[in-house]
């Protein structure tokens, strides 16, 4: 049996959708193995796939007061030498231990995580790759790379801000690429990194998320393509609390407010200002723990409280969601037809917030700095009161609900595999 080891990296809404794309190869017929950190073995075995562990805790990073005060900041640059730093510890571990988390491999998917040593490994093992990721990552010039902060950027400077993205992280993970290539007894790579080589050797890039929300660029190449969300719905024998339920039945659909695996130095403050924009709405509420963005105590009959429920059985039932604007739970609100409010803090988070007002399925997003009960209750009473909004909400989840995403990407993988299309060359790679 063909063994696919699928790497992925960051936060839940990250790695969810891997998870998802590997349910159905495995569905299909391959052997899965999933890399990932220490948070999610449960999530990935869970869902029949084989897990491997890539070393620390996300959640636990993500929940230290530094990395807190980073992403509170919403400084770009601050926010980027935080993600070097953390990458420089983690270099020499994750170099020497790359190599048997990966032994075995038939075939090899990969995002962002790929560019730490994971492609170096494929072409010294002449191990077919396959690039995969959840935003845009292709230069184009059809809009400015999710990764950078928004500025007037015209057809030229936004091919240019994808090459910008590609070097920060090529900069943030080369140490550890370079660890491995030495243990391999190979070259270290030059400027540009993996990505002169991924495109010299027409290696593909599957995008997991919708065209019906981004488009396709026409000035990609033909084989990086825009498969359609991966979602991981519920399992089967998965039933909600009770406690829940009965809320949920007790009134009107409410709206959701949680911010995932965004953290705060103050969840008490993001809790209120939660409450405060539900009694200014007059709305009924759910709020989500999640890893720390938010926490609230005494609350009133009309606000519900979880720590994590699967969003696509939970947002359907919402009147409107109130989150961060990650990758894959913007997906999720998207789908269950209801409006969105982003709040963003770092990250693709602005963009996708920008793209969900653009569709007009939500209101214009409102920066986590700069979050106020006032601010939020307005966004919320526009959610709910809209009428075009809604519509608009309404269609773009029913056509999202009729993809496909995660079967078309399994039938592009699998047509590779059984036809032997050459997705990596067996010549050694030029040094770049």
């Amino acid at each position: 049996m063909v063994t696919i080891s699928i790497v992925a990296s960051g936060s839940r809404g990250d790695v969810q959708p891997y998870v998802a794309l590997g349910n159905g190869l495995k569905v299909a017929g391959y052997n899965v193995r999933l890399l990932a950190s220490d948070d999610f073995e449960q999530l990935v075995t869970d869902a029949g796939l084989a897990f491997a562990s890539t070393g620390e805790s996300v959640e636990a990073i993500l929940q230290s007061d530094e990395w807190r005060k980073v992403t509170e900041s919403g400084n770009f640059l601050k926010i980027l030498a935080k993600m070097q730093a953390e990458m420089k510890h983690r270099a020499v571990g994750m170099a020497g231990q790359l190599p048997a988390l990966l032994e075995g491999s038939d075939f090899i998917v990969a995002g962002m995580a790929g560019m730490g040593g994971v492609y170096s490994y494929a072409e010294h093992f002449n191990i077919p790759v396959l690039q995969a990721y959840v935003f845009p990552f292709t230069p184009t010039q059809a809009f400015h790379s999710p990764l950078v902060p928004r500025l007037p950027f015209g057809s030229v400077l936004n091919r240019l801000s994808f090459h910008v993205t590609r070097q920060m992280f090529w900069q943030n993970t080369k140490i550890m690429d370079n660890l491995l290539r030495r243990a391999l007894h190979m070259r270290n790579r030059g400027f540009w990194g993996p990505f002169k080589s991924l495109n010299d050797k027409h290696i593909p890039a599957l995008y997991g998320y919708s065209p019906h929300v981004l488009p396709r660029p026409n000035d990609w190449a033909d084989n990086h393509l825009v498969m359609g969300y991966w979602f991981l719905d519920a399992a089967a024998d998965w039933a909600p609390p009770s406690d829940l339920m009965d809320f949920l039945d007790a009134g009107e659909p409410p709206v959701y407010i949680g911010f995932g695996s965004m953290g705060n130095r103050n969840p008490q403050e993001a809790g209120q200002i939660a409450l405060n924009a539900l009694e200014r709405s007059g709305q009924r509420g759910i709020l989500a723990t999640g890893w720390g963005g938010l926490s609230a105590a005494n609350l009133p009959k009309h606000v519900h409280l979880i720590s994590s429920i699967p969003h696509t059985w939970l947002f359907p039932r919402m009147a409107a969601v109130v989150h961060h604007g990650g990758a894959g739970t913007t997906a999720a609100g998207l789908r269950a037809g209801v409006p969105s409010i982003i709040v963003p803090f770092m990250g693709d988070q602005p963009f996708w917030g920008k793209r969900v007002a653009d569709l007009g399925v939500g209101p214009t997003p409102i920066p986590r700095k700069k979050l106020t009960g006032a601010r939020l209750g307005e966004a919320i009473t526009e959610a709910i009161t809209n009428t075009a909004m809604r519509r608009k909400a309404s269609d773009l989840g029913e056509k999202l609900r009729a993809e496909d995403g995660v079967g078309e990407a399994v039938r592009f993988i699998d047509h590779c595999i059984k036809q032997s299309i050459p997705l990596h060359s067996q010549a050694a790679a030029l040094d770049r």
